[in-house]
């Protein structure tokens, strides 16, 4: 009897060595779950600005507003009516 009891006393530390110290052990599920944390929270940064830019291409393609607004600043282009008054906040 005795020494089944110690058997299952050296199983038991075998399972819970594996468990701590093992390739699958306690450790390595921790540093993985923080990875996949880390990737899930790149991909939502990832996705939200996939739909800004849907968003984006949607506009353009179905109205002038987005194109005006895209010449006017990032071309510096005017209506031949407007004049272009630029003010600077530079203070001297």
């Amino acid at each position: 009897m005795r020494l089944v009891t110690l058997g299952l006393i050296a199983l038991l530390a075998l399972v819970h060595a594996e468990l701590w110290f093992g390739k699958g052990g306690v450790p390595r599920v921790m540093e993985l779950q923080a990875k996949l944390d880390q990737k899930k929270g790149e991909n939502d940064a990832a996705r939200a600005r996939n739909e800004r830019l849907v968003a984006e291409v949607s506009d353009l393609k179905e109205g002038l507003e987005m194109v005006e607004e895209k010449a006017r600043f990032e071309l510096g282009m005017v209506k031949p009516d407007e004049i272009y008054v630029q003010v600077s906040t530079a203070k001297r």
